[in-house]
């Protein structure tokens, strides 16, 4: 009797070659299988005698193939083949404006002698965790439209989680960072320096980095015990946690606990104080007698309130739909998801040039070097 071949067309070489037989006494202490960190789809295990059905002959077991590997492979999708051909290029263009426009940014800020103060620097902190973020995701996302290469295993899978996330919530915490930033400028300007210094600064950068990295890793490590024995076919261009979990066929409780938690003592929080800080900064602005005096310290914070928006809107939605949204459309949470990691990273420099006059002239001194006046006029 012929053996079926585990994979239609890949029946090459002897299948006991491959380890895909093995006789009952090979069994003897092997480990069982959902023992390992991954398993593939199980297949039917069946029995085959292949000496023409003797009952006296020894059976053989086909085994599940990569049963117990520890490196297993993911498959992205999230942008459908049919729109890879007029997709790329424009997704291409949103990335390298991101990058561009927030290395400017940063490049002029670290350069500029008059943009050596604290108020400047929270910007430069945002455009470093959009970069990186951009960076994080461009990998795969652009890889998926020009190469095709939709292939990642779960090492590779699980640090662009990790990143991905960790410039989120690091974004996250620097939006209420220059939320507090504006509240000590409009409402104590005169002890504004003295409050916000160099060595402060620093230290509030320092905490952004240890608050997102504590709370990832757990996560990160939860993920590693799981066991993934479904379908290994993610859907979306990068690899996103509740994504991943949702392919485990272990107890996931845990996990989404933990990931909810992270969520909520990340975003949650950070919104919950950004909101009370422009109660504070409005009961400010109220106390000011000068109506011009009152727009002006208004205008201040415009920027920062449209960044606030276009990062949590998409984040929020993202969420939403992943939790709550298991009859939307397939394109919904593709989309959100792509939303969510470019519209950020594209807006902020733009907002930040127009809205900001010192980050605006500098920027023009540096593209048409037309001297020091720029800055002065």
């Amino acid at each position: 009797m012929a053996l079926r071949p585990p994979w239609p067309g890949k029946a090459t070489g002897s299948a006991e070659s491959q380890g895909l037989l093995l006789s009952p006494t090979q069994l003897k202490g092997r480990r069982p299988l959902g023992s390992g960190r991954l398993q593939s789809r199980p297949l039917e295990t069946e029995a085959v005698k292949p000496w023409g059905g003797l009952e006296n002959s020894p059976t053989w077991t086909i085994l599940p193939l990569f049963h117990n590997s520890t490196s297993p492979t993911f498959l992205l999708t999230g942008v459908p083949a049919w729109a890879h051909s007029w997709i790329s290029n424009p997704f291409c263009c949103l990335y390298l404006t991101a990058l561009s426009g927030n290395s400017l940014i940063l490049f002029v800020v670290l350069t500029e002698p008059t943009l050596q103060e604290p108020m400047y620097y929270f910007p430069s902190m945002l455009s470093t965790t959009d970069i990186s973020l951009c960076i994080s995701a461009v990998v795969t996302v652009l890889g998926i439209l020009w190469l095709n290469a939709k292939e990642i295993n779960f090492n590779a899978c699980l640090s662009q989680m990790f990143f991905i996330r960790l410039f989120t919530f690091m974004e996250s915490s620097v939006l209420l960072a220059m939320a507090f930033d504006r509240y000590v400028a409009i409402s104590n300007p005169l002890r504004y320096a003295a409050i916000l210094t160099h060595a402060r600064i620093a230290q509030i950068g320092l905490a952004v980095i240890t608050r997102a990295t504590v709370i990832l890793t757990p996560l990160v490590l939860l993920l590693k015990h799981l066991t993934f024995c479904h379908s290994h076919v993610l859907h979306h261009s990068y690899c996103f946690h509740p994504d991943v979990m949702k392919l485990s066929c272990s107890d996931t409780k845990i996990n989404s606990a933990f990931g909810l938690t992270a969520i909520i003592s990340t975003a949650g929080v950070d919104s919950i104080f950004i909101l009370l800080s422009y109660v504070l900064i409005i009961c400010s602005v109220l106390s000011i007698a000068s109506p011009r005096e009152r727009k002006k310290a208004f205008g201040t914070c415009i920027s920062h309130i449209t960044a606030v928006a276009i990062f949590y809107i998409p984040l929020i939605s993202l969420s939403f739909v992943h939790r709550f949204g298991k009859h939307t459309p397939p394109f919904v949470p593709t989309l959100t998801a792509n939303v969510y990691l470019l519209i950020p990273p594209v807006m902020n420099p733009i907002i930040y040039s127009v809205k900001t006059k010192q980050i605006q002239k500098a920027i023009l001194r540096l593209v048409y070097c037309k001297g020091p006046h720029v800055l002065q006029s």
